[in-house]
C-alpha cells in the first residue's frame, strides 16, 4: 500500500489515473468496492483513492480490515479478496490493471471453481511494472521474487 500520493490537483481521479497510465497500468473504471468478497483470478487491480475515507477487508472472509483515504493506492495481486466494510459518502476509487490483463473477472468464493482460479491466477503474467513507481518502483522487484 501507498499513503498520501499527490492527488491535490483540480481532479484527484484525473492525477491518479494519468499516474497509473504513465506506469503502463490503463485505468479501466472509477468508482466504489462491493460490499461483498469477491476476488480477481484474471487480474492484479490497483486502486486508487480519489476522495473520501473506507474501511475494506482484504484477504478474503477472515481478512484483516484496513482503512483507506484520499490519496492511498493498494496494489492488489490477482487473488486477493477484498470487500467494502464501510465507506464515506465521498469515497471514489480509480482501479487499474496491468495492459495484457485488463480482462478482469469477478469471482465469488461461494460461486467459483477453487481449484480451476489458482490455475488461473499461477498462469497469469507479472506485471513489468509499478503503477505507482513505474518499472523501477517498489513493487517490481516482488514481482519477479
Amino acid at each position: 500500500r501507498y499513503r498520501g500520493i499527490d492527488t491535490h490537483h483540480a481532479s484527484p481521479a484525473e492525477a491518479l489515473e494519468q499516474r497509473f497510465a504513465r506506469n503502463g497500468w490503463p485505468p479501466q473504471w472509477r468508482g466504489g468496492v462491493f460490499d461483498y468478497h469477491h476476488y480477481h483470478s484474471r487480474a492484479h487491480e490497483t486502486l486508487g483513492v480519489a476522495g473520501g475515507t473506507a474501511t475494506l477487508v482484504l484477504g478474503g472472509e477472515n481478512g484483516r480490515d484496513i482503512d483507506i483515504r484520499a490519496g492511498d493506492v493498494l496494489v492488489l495481486p490477482a487473488g486477493t479478496g477484498h470487500c467494502r466494510r464501510r465507506a464515506s459518502d465521498d469515497f471514489l476509487l480509480v482501479a487499474a490493471y496491468p495492459p495484457d490483463q485488463q480482462d478482469w473477472d469477478l469471482c465469488r468464493p461461494e460461486d467459483t471453481d477453487i481449484a480451476t482460479a489458482r490455475a488461473t491466477i499461477a498462469a497469469l503474467a507479472r506485471p513489468d511494472s509499478d503503477p505507482v513507481g513505474g518499472p523501477n518502483g517498489a513493487l517490481t522487484a516482488y514481482w519477479h521474487d
